[in-house]
């Protein structure tokens, strides 16, 4: 299994996608054939997209990677367990044979949801991040020694919507803890990401910043958009550019710049239905785009 910091950092020249997933409402096999052809350098199981009831994500990438000999990478958000929950897990992970892991904090509650559950947050993201290095130093978050030490490669998201004077400070942070790896969220302006880019690996030694997979959202007319958009971005999608064009334009302009790491996020619909054969095909066409 491919560690994410090792796919980036290969020397190759070749495009590399992580490709955003969002397990199934259910729990048999059948509801995981959207995978079929995909075909990402790693698949990103996501965590309870919607704050809704989904296959646990360390059991959706287990699956994925023992079925369909895809790579992959999980997600574990603090917000829903206490700290023996979420290292027992981890071990179970350990177990399965998974090695990489995204931690993000979660969304936060409505009023409305904090009527029928309740928010935990025992750890911080950047907490939980030092606590797995500790964990892959053979401690538990007692200080006590695990029969085994886990080897997960950690990786932690980067909010291109925030200001960077304070985003960038908070992914340095979550590095020093332990972060090997960044999934950055959707930008539709090349120049911000230029921008963010040149300031982040700035504050690292040439050739030492954490590899960032920067966010390229497919947009459907009647879909949701997460980020910041353009008003020129949606004009071309308003008049009939397809999400798909603008998706591989934005990687073009990705690679005229010399990055080579992208996190794709497939068409997202309400109630949470994915478009997976369009992500599909810009993955094809990427490809041969880098090629």
């Amino acid at each position: 299994m491919a560690k994410i910091p090792d796919l980036a950092n290969n020397g190759s020249s070749s495009l590399k996608i992580i490709c955003d997933f969002s397990p199934p409402r259910g729990g048999t096999p059948s509801l995981i054939g959207d995978l079929d052809g995909l075909n990402p350098d790693i698949v990103s199981v996501a965590y309870n997209p919607g704050k809704s009831v989904r296959v646990n994500p360390v059991a959706a990438a287990a699956w994925i990677k023992a079925n369909t000999k895809q790579d992959v990478v999980f997600t574990l958000a603090t917000r829903d367990m206490n700290k023996v929950a979420i290292q027992s897990l981890l071990l179970g992970a350990q177990l399965l044979g998974l090695q990489n892991i995204v931690i993000v904090e979660g969304d936060g509650l409505s009023n409305r949801d904090r009527e029928r559950f309740k928010a935990v947050y025992d750890f911080q993201p950047t907490s939980l991040i030092e606590s797995v290095r500790d964990m892959n130093e053979g401690k538990d978050f007692r200080g006590l020694k695990l029969r085994v030490a886990t080897d997960f490669s950690v990786g932690a998201t980067i909010d291109m919507g925030r200001p960077s004077d304070s985003e960038i400070p908070l992914a340095i942070r979550k590095a020093q803890t332990g972060a090997k790896f960044f999934l950055a969220q959707a930008e539709f302006d090349p120049s911000v990401i230029a921008r963010f880019r040149a300031d982040f690996e700035s504050h690292f030694d040439k050739g030492h910043a954490p590899p960032v997979f920067y966010g390229v959202q497919i947009l459907a007319e009647d879909g949701i958009i997460f980020g910041n958009v353009p008003q020129g971005t949606r004009s071309e999608l308003e008049s009939g550019k397809s999400g798909e064009e603008i998706a591989l334009e934005l990687i073009q302009n990705l690679m005229d710049q010399g990055v080579r790491t992208v996190y794709l996020v497939p068409p997202i619909f309400r109630g949470g239905r994915r478009d997976y054969d369009s992500a599909r095909r810009v993955i094809e066409s990427a490809r041969r785009l880098a090629s």
